[in-house]
Protein backbone atom coordinates (compact mmCIF):
# COMPACT_ATOMS: atom_id res chain seq x y z
CA UNK A 1 0.00 0.00 0.00
CA UNK A 2 0.73 3.26 -0.86
CA UNK A 3 2.42 4.97 2.26
CA UNK A 4 0.96 8.34 1.95
CA UNK A 5 -2.69 6.37 1.76
CA UNK A 6 -1.55 4.16 4.26
CA UNK A 7 -1.10 7.25 6.71
CA UNK A 8 -4.91 8.38 5.77
CA UNK A 9 -6.29 5.59 6.69
CA UNK A 10 -3.97 5.31 9.98
CA UNK A 11 -4.57 8.96 11.21
CA UNK A 12 -8.84 8.51 10.51
CA UNK A 13 -8.50 5.35 12.16
CA UNK A 14 -8.97 3.06 9.90
CA UNK A 15 -7.03 -0.30 9.58
CA UNK A 16 -7.75 -3.84 10.79
CA UNK A 17 -3.86 -3.75 12.68
CA UNK A 18 -5.83 -1.57 15.00
CA UNK A 19 -8.37 -4.25 16.19
CA UNK A 20 -7.66 -5.94 18.97
CA UNK A 21 -9.05 -9.24 18.08
CA UNK A 22 -9.02 -9.97 22.11
CA UNK A 23 -10.24 -7.55 23.46
CA UNK A 24 -13.44 -8.19 21.11
CA UNK A 25 -13.95 -11.07 21.53
CA UNK A 26 -14.43 -10.49 25.34
CA UNK A 27 -16.53 -7.23 24.87
CA UNK A 28 -18.69 -9.29 22.62
CA UNK A 29 -18.75 -12.19 25.21
CA UNK A 30 -19.74 -9.25 27.75
CA UNK A 31 -22.48 -7.85 25.64
CA UNK A 32 -24.11 -11.21 24.81
CA UNK A 33 -24.16 -12.21 28.76
CA UNK A 34 -25.29 -8.36 29.14
CA UNK A 35 -28.65 -8.94 26.95
CA UNK A 36 -29.26 -12.29 28.47
CA UNK A 37 -29.44 -10.84 31.76
CA UNK A 38 -31.75 -8.01 30.61
CA UNK A 39 -28.77 -5.23 31.41
CA UNK A 40 -27.91 -2.83 28.69
CA UNK A 41 -26.88 -4.14 25.92
CA UNK A 42 -25.77 -3.70 22.22
CA UNK A 43 -26.73 -7.30 21.72
CA UNK A 44 -30.50 -7.62 22.89
CA UNK A 45 -30.07 -11.60 22.55
CA UNK A 46 -34.15 -11.74 21.57
CA UNK A 47 -35.22 -15.71 22.63
CA UNK A 48 -36.58 -17.41 19.50
CA UNK A 49 -38.73 -20.37 22.09
CA UNK A 50 -37.77 -22.56 19.33
CA UNK A 51 -34.63 -25.22 20.10
CA UNK A 52 -32.53 -27.89 18.42
CA UNK A 53 -33.44 -30.58 20.12
CA UNK A 54 -36.72 -32.44 18.80
CA UNK A 55 -35.90 -34.50 16.03
CA UNK A 56 -36.99 -33.77 12.46
CA UNK A 57 -39.76 -35.93 11.04
CA UNK A 58 -39.30 -37.82 8.02
CA UNK A 59 -41.82 -37.71 5.00
CA UNK A 60 -43.78 -35.12 7.08
CA UNK A 61 -45.23 -32.34 4.78
CA UNK A 62 -44.75 -28.76 6.04
CA UNK A 63 -46.21 -25.26 4.62
CA UNK A 64 -43.28 -22.79 3.89
CA UNK A 65 -43.73 -18.99 4.25
CA UNK A 66 -41.10 -17.03 3.22
CA UNK A 67 -41.51 -13.17 3.51
CA UNK A 68 -38.13 -11.31 3.45
CA UNK A 69 -36.92 -8.36 1.04
CA UNK A 70 -39.03 -7.58 -2.06
CA UNK A 71 -40.33 -10.73 -2.22
CA UNK A 72 -42.70 -13.62 -0.97
CA UNK A 73 -42.16 -17.05 -1.07
CA UNK A 74 -44.35 -20.15 -0.69
CA UNK A 75 -43.88 -24.34 -0.82
CA UNK A 76 -44.08 -27.74 0.74
CA UNK A 77 -41.39 -29.44 2.16
CA UNK A 78 -40.58 -32.52 3.22
CA UNK A 79 -37.60 -34.51 4.65
CA UNK A 80 -36.36 -37.86 4.12
CA UNK A 81 -34.49 -40.22 6.95
CA UNK A 82 -31.19 -38.42 6.37
CA UNK A 83 -32.75 -34.80 6.60
CA UNK A 84 -32.03 -33.91 2.81
CA UNK A 85 -34.94 -31.87 1.87
CA UNK A 86 -37.60 -31.89 -1.02
CA UNK A 87 -39.13 -28.79 -1.86
CA UNK A 88 -41.99 -29.16 -4.49
CA UNK A 89 -45.34 -26.36 -5.29
CA UNK A 90 -42.70 -23.16 -4.71
CA UNK A 91 -43.46 -20.34 -6.05
CA UNK A 92 -42.88 -16.74 -5.88
CA UNK A 93 -44.80 -13.20 -5.14
CA UNK A 94 -44.04 -9.62 -4.92
CA UNK A 95 -43.76 -8.66 -0.92
CA UNK A 96 -47.28 -7.19 0.37
CA UNK A 97 -46.20 -3.09 0.53
CA UNK A 98 -43.49 -2.75 -1.89
CA UNK A 99 -46.00 -1.76 -4.65
CA UNK A 100 -48.70 0.42 -2.92
CA UNK A 101 -49.61 1.41 0.24
CA UNK A 102 -51.95 -1.39 2.16
CA UNK A 103 -54.19 -1.66 5.22
CA UNK A 104 -53.22 -4.69 7.80
CA UNK A 105 -56.43 -6.44 6.76
CA UNK A 106 -55.55 -6.70 2.84
CA UNK A 107 -51.65 -6.95 3.92
CA UNK A 108 -53.01 -10.51 5.32
CA UNK A 109 -55.74 -11.72 3.11
CA UNK A 110 -52.60 -11.17 0.21
CA UNK A 111 -50.89 -13.54 2.63
CA UNK A 112 -53.12 -15.86 2.66
CA UNK A 113 -54.01 -15.33 -1.02
CA UNK A 114 -50.89 -17.27 -1.56
CA UNK A 115 -51.09 -19.91 0.27
CA UNK A 116 -54.21 -21.23 -0.88
CA UNK A 117 -52.79 -23.65 -3.75
CA UNK A 118 -50.56 -25.45 -1.07
CA UNK A 119 -53.27 -24.94 1.88
CA UNK A 120 -54.63 -28.71 1.72
CA UNK A 121 -50.85 -30.08 1.32
CA UNK A 122 -50.25 -29.83 5.02
CA UNK A 123 -51.60 -28.67 9.32
CA UNK A 124 -48.17 -26.93 10.22
CA UNK A 125 -46.77 -23.72 8.59
CA UNK A 126 -43.70 -22.57 9.18
CA UNK A 127 -43.35 -18.66 8.82
CA UNK A 128 -39.78 -16.88 7.93
CA UNK A 129 -40.43 -13.22 9.02
CA UNK A 130 -37.40 -11.29 8.01
CA UNK A 131 -38.27 -8.11 9.66
CA UNK A 132 -37.67 -7.03 13.07
CA UNK A 133 -40.19 -9.18 15.50
CA UNK A 134 -40.85 -9.87 19.38
CA UNK A 135 -40.99 -14.04 19.64
CA UNK A 136 -43.92 -15.08 21.93
CA UNK A 137 -43.67 -17.71 23.69
CA UNK A 138 -46.29 -19.55 21.40
CA UNK A 139 -44.58 -19.15 18.28
CA UNK A 140 -45.93 -15.96 17.17
CA UNK A 141 -44.20 -12.96 16.08
CA UNK A 142 -45.10 -9.22 16.75
CA UNK A 143 -43.75 -6.87 14.24
CA UNK A 144 -41.82 -3.87 16.03
CA UNK A 145 -40.56 -1.62 12.55
CA UNK A 146 -41.02 -2.81 9.23
CA UNK A 147 -37.90 -2.20 6.99
CA UNK A 148 -37.20 -2.41 3.17
CA UNK A 149 -39.57 -0.21 2.39
CA UNK A 150 -42.46 -2.18 3.28
CA UNK A 151 -45.89 -0.04 3.32
CA UNK A 152 -48.16 -1.42 5.50
CA UNK A 153 -48.13 0.35 9.01
CA UNK A 154 -51.32 -1.13 10.33
CA UNK A 155 -49.47 -4.37 10.83
CA UNK A 156 -46.29 -2.88 12.93
CA UNK A 157 -47.72 -3.69 16.38
CA UNK A 158 -49.72 -6.51 15.63
CA UNK A 159 -48.99 -10.51 15.93
CA UNK A 160 -48.62 -11.91 12.36
CA UNK A 161 -49.21 -15.43 12.83
CA UNK A 162 -52.31 -14.94 14.59
CA UNK A 163 -53.21 -12.38 12.02
CA UNK A 164 -52.52 -14.76 9.55
CA UNK A 165 -54.72 -17.74 10.74
CA UNK A 166 -57.69 -15.26 11.31
CA UNK A 167 -57.75 -15.06 7.30
CA UNK A 168 -56.86 -18.35 6.87
CA UNK A 169 -60.04 -19.55 9.56
CA UNK A 170 -62.36 -17.61 8.01
CA UNK A 171 -61.67 -19.35 4.81
CA UNK A 172 -61.90 -22.83 6.55
CA UNK A 173 -57.67 -23.72 7.07
CA UNK A 174 -56.81 -22.82 10.14
CA UNK A 175 -53.33 -24.12 10.65
CA UNK A 176 -50.94 -24.60 12.98
CA UNK A 177 -48.19 -21.24 12.72
CA UNK A 178 -44.89 -21.09 13.80
CA UNK A 179 -42.73 -17.33 13.36
CA UNK A 180 -39.33 -17.12 13.37
CA UNK A 181 -36.67 -15.13 11.80
CA UNK A 182 -34.39 -15.65 8.90
CA UNK A 183 -31.64 -15.94 11.24
CA UNK A 184 -32.81 -18.79 13.28
CA UNK A 185 -33.95 -20.40 10.22
CA UNK A 186 -30.58 -20.78 9.08
CA UNK A 187 -29.35 -22.24 12.60
CA UNK A 188 -32.27 -24.69 12.33
CA UNK A 189 -31.31 -25.40 7.99
CA UNK A 190 -27.84 -26.10 9.69
CA UNK A 191 -29.81 -28.69 12.15
CA UNK A 192 -31.12 -30.50 9.16
CA UNK A 193 -27.79 -30.94 7.53
CA UNK A 194 -26.84 -32.19 11.31
CA UNK A 195 -29.42 -34.93 10.87
CA UNK A 196 -26.17 -37.22 8.77
CA UNK A 197 -23.71 -36.11 10.58
CA UNK A 198 -22.92 -35.62 14.50
CA UNK A 199 -22.44 -31.86 15.77
CA UNK A 200 -22.25 -30.63 19.06
CA UNK A 201 -24.03 -26.91 18.66
CA UNK A 202 -25.00 -25.03 15.86
CA UNK A 203 -24.81 -21.33 14.78
CA UNK A 204 -26.24 -19.47 12.45
CA UNK A 205 -25.02 -16.04 10.58
CA UNK A 206 -26.05 -14.34 8.01
CA UNK A 207 -23.93 -11.96 5.97
CA UNK A 208 -25.59 -10.26 3.09
CA UNK A 209 -27.09 -6.94 2.54
CA UNK A 210 -27.42 -6.41 6.64
CA UNK A 211 -25.83 -9.06 9.13
CA UNK A 212 -26.89 -10.86 12.31
CA UNK A 213 -26.03 -14.21 14.22
CA UNK A 214 -28.13 -16.80 16.19
CA UNK A 215 -26.94 -19.08 18.69
CA UNK A 216 -28.37 -22.34 21.14
CA UNK A 217 -28.10 -20.78 25.17
CA UNK A 218 -28.68 -23.23 27.96
CA UNK A 219 -31.57 -21.70 29.51
CA UNK A 220 -30.16 -21.25 32.96
CA UNK A 221 -28.31 -18.33 31.50
CA UNK A 222 -31.36 -16.40 30.21
CA UNK A 223 -31.73 -14.30 33.27
CA UNK A 224 -34.50 -12.30 31.87
CA UNK A 225 -36.76 -15.20 31.32
CA UNK A 226 -36.19 -16.76 35.13
CA UNK A 227 -39.37 -19.35 34.83
CA UNK A 228 -37.77 -21.32 32.29
CA UNK A 229 -36.40 -25.13 32.35
CA UNK A 230 -32.87 -24.81 33.48
CA UNK A 231 -31.85 -27.91 32.08
CA UNK A 232 -33.17 -27.05 28.38
CA UNK A 233 -31.69 -25.08 26.17
CA UNK A 234 -32.92 -22.34 23.54
CA UNK A 235 -32.58 -20.47 20.18
CA UNK A 236 -31.45 -17.21 20.49
CA UNK A 237 -31.27 -13.91 18.45
CA UNK A 238 -28.43 -12.18 18.95
CA UNK A 239 -29.13 -8.97 16.80
CA UNK A 240 -25.09 -9.16 16.32
CA UNK A 241 -25.69 -6.11 13.96
CA UNK A 242 -25.82 -3.92 16.78
CA UNK A 243 -22.77 -4.72 18.57
CA UNK A 244 -21.66 -1.34 19.77
CA UNK A 245 -18.10 -1.96 21.21
CA UNK A 246 -15.91 -2.62 18.22
CA UNK A 247 -13.95 0.88 17.51
CA UNK A 248 -15.19 3.06 14.44
CA UNK A 249 -12.97 5.49 12.65
CA UNK A 250 -13.63 8.46 11.57
CA UNK A 251 -14.98 7.48 8.68
CA UNK A 252 -17.94 5.29 10.03
CA UNK A 253 -18.52 8.12 12.10
CA UNK A 254 -19.22 10.40 9.46
CA UNK A 255 -21.05 7.90 7.13
CA UNK A 256 -23.48 6.69 10.14
CA UNK A 257 -24.53 10.10 9.99
CA UNK A 258 -25.85 10.13 6.40
CA UNK A 259 -27.88 7.15 7.18
CA UNK A 260 -31.99 6.77 7.82
CA UNK A 261 -30.80 5.65 11.70
CA UNK A 262 -28.09 7.00 12.72
CA UNK A 263 -25.93 5.59 16.39
CA UNK A 264 -28.33 2.13 15.44
CA UNK A 265 -26.11 -1.11 14.07
CA UNK A 266 -22.94 0.57 13.95
CA UNK A 267 -21.70 -3.04 13.86
CA UNK A 268 -23.71 -3.92 10.58
CA UNK A 269 -22.81 -0.95 9.25
CA UNK A 270 -18.88 -1.95 9.10
CA UNK A 271 -19.07 -4.93 7.78
CA UNK A 272 -22.49 -5.69 5.31
CA UNK A 273 -23.20 -4.94 1.99
CA UNK A 274 -26.05 -2.79 2.48
CA UNK A 275 -23.50 0.02 3.73
CA UNK A 276 -19.77 -1.14 2.88
CA UNK A 277 -20.39 0.93 -0.80
CA UNK A 278 -21.43 3.76 1.30
CA UNK A 279 -18.82 3.62 3.46
CA UNK A 280 -16.18 3.32 0.74
CA UNK A 281 -17.60 6.53 -0.64
CA UNK A 282 -16.78 8.34 2.54
CA UNK A 283 -13.17 6.99 2.59
CA UNK A 284 -13.08 8.39 -1.24
CA UNK A 285 -14.33 11.57 -0.99
CA UNK A 286 -12.49 12.25 2.10
CA UNK A 287 -9.40 11.69 -0.03
CA UNK A 288 -10.10 13.55 -3.18
CA UNK A 289 -10.31 16.20 0.10
CA UNK A 290 -7.12 15.68 1.07
CA UNK A 291 -5.73 15.10 -2.29
CA UNK A 292 -4.81 11.94 -2.16
CA UNK A 293 -6.09 11.07 -5.80
CA UNK A 294 -5.71 13.07 -9.14
CA UNK A 295 -7.78 16.39 -9.49
CA UNK A 296 -9.93 14.83 -12.33
CA UNK A 297 -10.36 11.79 -10.67
CA UNK A 298 -10.92 13.41 -7.14
CA UNK A 299 -13.40 15.80 -8.67
CA UNK A 300 -15.36 13.21 -10.34
CA UNK A 301 -15.40 11.19 -6.84
CA UNK A 302 -16.73 14.11 -5.37
CA UNK A 303 -19.94 14.53 -7.37
CA UNK A 304 -21.28 11.13 -6.53
CA UNK A 305 -24.47 10.54 -4.57
CA UNK A 306 -23.73 7.48 -3.53
CA UNK A 307 -21.83 3.91 -4.48
CA UNK A 308 -23.06 0.35 -4.16
CA UNK A 309 -21.15 -2.25 -2.33
CA UNK A 310 -20.52 -4.55 -5.75
CA UNK A 311 -19.03 -1.65 -7.56
CA UNK A 312 -16.41 -0.92 -5.06
CA UNK A 313 -16.06 -4.85 -5.06
CA UNK A 314 -15.51 -5.20 -8.50
CA UNK A 315 -13.24 -2.37 -8.58
CA UNK A 316 -11.01 -3.92 -5.62
CA UNK A 317 -10.56 -7.17 -7.10
CA UNK A 318 -10.01 -5.49 -11.01
CA UNK A 319 -9.00 -1.96 -11.27
CA UNK A 320 -9.11 -1.91 -15.05
CA UNK A 321 -13.11 -3.06 -15.50
CA UNK A 322 -15.04 -1.32 -18.55
CA UNK A 323 -18.10 -1.02 -16.86
CA UNK A 324 -19.27 0.35 -13.41
CA UNK A 325 -18.99 3.37 -12.24
CA UNK A 326 -15.40 3.68 -12.10
CA UNK A 327 -15.29 3.50 -15.55
CA UNK A 328 -16.12 6.68 -16.32
CA UNK A 329 -13.58 8.22 -14.02
CA UNK A 330 -10.41 9.54 -15.47
CA UNK A 331 -7.76 7.16 -13.69
CA UNK A 332 -4.64 7.47 -13.42
CA UNK A 333 -2.54 4.10 -12.23
CA UNK A 334 -1.94 5.91 -9.06
CA UNK A 335 -5.41 6.47 -8.72
CA UNK A 336 -6.10 2.77 -9.42
CA UNK A 337 -3.60 1.95 -6.63
CA UNK A 338 -5.05 4.24 -4.13
CA UNK A 339 -8.73 3.36 -4.24
CA UNK A 340 -7.89 -0.29 -4.77
CA UNK A 341 -5.87 0.41 -1.28
CA UNK A 342 -8.39 2.22 0.56
CA UNK A 343 -11.57 -0.34 -0.78
CA UNK A 344 -9.04 -3.27 0.22
CA UNK A 345 -8.68 -2.07 3.98
CA UNK A 346 -12.54 -1.86 4.39
CA UNK A 347 -13.14 -5.55 2.84
CA UNK A 348 -10.10 -6.62 5.41
CA UNK A 349 -10.99 -5.17 8.60
CA UNK A 350 -15.00 -6.28 8.01
CA UNK A 351 -13.11 -9.82 7.04
CA UNK A 352 -11.59 -9.79 11.08
CA UNK A 353 -14.77 -7.98 12.56
CA UNK A 354 -16.95 -10.66 10.78
CA UNK A 355 -14.77 -13.20 11.88
CA UNK A 356 -14.72 -12.38 15.67
CA UNK A 357 -18.42 -12.09 15.40
CA UNK A 358 -18.51 -15.63 14.50
CA UNK A 359 -15.88 -16.96 17.13
CA UNK A 360 -17.50 -15.16 19.60
CA UNK A 361 -21.07 -16.77 19.67
CA UNK A 362 -19.02 -20.60 18.77
CA UNK A 363 -16.87 -19.66 22.23
CA UNK A 364 -19.99 -18.45 24.04
CA UNK A 365 -21.86 -22.29 23.29
CA UNK A 366 -19.21 -24.29 25.18
CA UNK A 367 -18.92 -26.59 22.76
CA UNK A 368 -16.78 -27.96 19.72
CA UNK A 369 -13.96 -29.26 22.27
CA UNK A 370 -14.98 -32.82 20.78
CA UNK A 371 -13.70 -33.16 17.09
CA UNK A 372 -16.70 -35.61 16.45
CA UNK A 373 -19.65 -33.30 17.49
CA UNK A 374 -17.37 -30.07 15.92
CA UNK A 375 -19.86 -26.90 15.94
CA UNK A 376 -22.02 -26.03 12.49
CA UNK A 377 -21.89 -23.02 11.31
CA UNK A 378 -24.83 -22.39 8.64
CA UNK A 379 -23.83 -19.25 6.79
CA UNK A 380 -25.59 -17.39 4.21
CA UNK A 381 -25.72 -14.17 3.00
CA UNK A 382 -24.14 -12.72 -0.50
CA UNK A 383 -21.82 -10.37 1.06
CA UNK A 384 -19.61 -13.62 2.29
CA UNK A 385 -20.02 -15.79 -0.71
CA UNK A 386 -20.00 -13.30 -3.42
CA UNK A 387 -17.34 -10.53 -2.41
CA UNK A 388 -14.00 -10.81 -3.99
CA UNK A 389 -12.08 -8.09 -2.80
CA UNK A 390 -9.31 -8.95 -0.38
CA UNK A 391 -9.46 -12.76 -0.67
CA UNK A 392 -13.07 -11.83 1.70
CA UNK A 393 -14.45 -15.20 2.21
CA UNK A 394 -11.08 -17.09 3.16
CA UNK A 395 -9.39 -14.35 4.79
CA UNK A 396 -12.56 -14.22 7.09
CA UNK A 397 -12.28 -18.35 7.49
CA UNK A 398 -8.51 -17.73 8.29
CA UNK A 399 -9.02 -15.05 10.90
CA UNK A 400 -11.70 -18.04 12.35
CA UNK A 401 -9.21 -20.41 12.49
CA UNK A 402 -6.59 -18.25 14.36
CA UNK A 403 -9.08 -17.82 17.03
CA UNK A 404 -10.72 -21.19 17.35
CA UNK A 405 -7.66 -24.12 16.94
CA UNK A 406 -5.29 -22.92 19.58
CA UNK A 407 -8.22 -23.11 21.92
CA UNK A 408 -9.20 -26.53 21.12
CA UNK A 409 -12.71 -25.80 19.08
CA UNK A 410 -13.55 -27.70 16.17
CA UNK A 411 -16.32 -26.21 13.91
CA UNK A 412 -17.71 -26.86 10.55
CA UNK A 413 -18.99 -24.53 7.97
CA UNK A 414 -21.71 -25.63 6.07
CA UNK A 415 -23.55 -23.66 3.41
CA UNK A 416 -27.70 -24.91 3.11
CA UNK A 417 -29.16 -23.71 0.14
CA UNK A 418 -32.17 -22.05 0.20
CA UNK A 419 -31.91 -21.76 4.14
CA UNK A 420 -34.39 -19.27 5.19
CA UNK A 421 -36.79 -22.02 3.44
CA UNK A 422 -35.42 -25.06 5.09
CA UNK A 423 -35.36 -23.68 8.25
CA UNK A 424 -38.81 -22.12 8.59
CA UNK A 425 -39.73 -26.14 7.59
CA UNK A 426 -37.72 -28.07 10.70
CA UNK A 427 -39.09 -25.27 12.95
CA UNK A 428 -42.82 -25.77 11.90
CA UNK A 429 -42.12 -29.25 12.05
CA UNK A 430 -40.38 -29.39 15.46
CA UNK A 431 -42.52 -26.93 17.53
CA UNK A 432 -43.95 -28.75 20.69
CA UNK A 433 -47.77 -28.98 20.13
Amino acid sequence: MNATVAAFLEANGLGEHLLDTEKLLADFAAEMEAGLAGRASSLPMIPAYLTTDAAVPADQPVIVLDAGGTHLRVGVVRFDAAGRPAISRFTRHRMPGTEAPLTADAFFNTLADTLMPVIAEADRIGFCFSYRAEITPDGDGRLLRWSKQIQAPEVEGRLVGAELNQRLAARGHPRRITVLNDTVAALLAGKSAGMARRYGDYVGYILGTGTNTACVVGNAAIGKLPGLDPRGHMIVNIESGGFGRAPRSRFDEAFDATTLDPGAYAFEKMISGGYLGGLGLTVLQAAAREGLLSAACGQAILAWPRLENKDLDDFCDNPFLASGPFAAVPLTDDDRRAVQAMGQALYRRAARLSAVNLAAVILAGGRGADPLAPVCVNVDGSTFYRTRSAAFRSRIEEHLRAMLEPRGIHYERVGVEDAPVIGAAVAGLTRPS
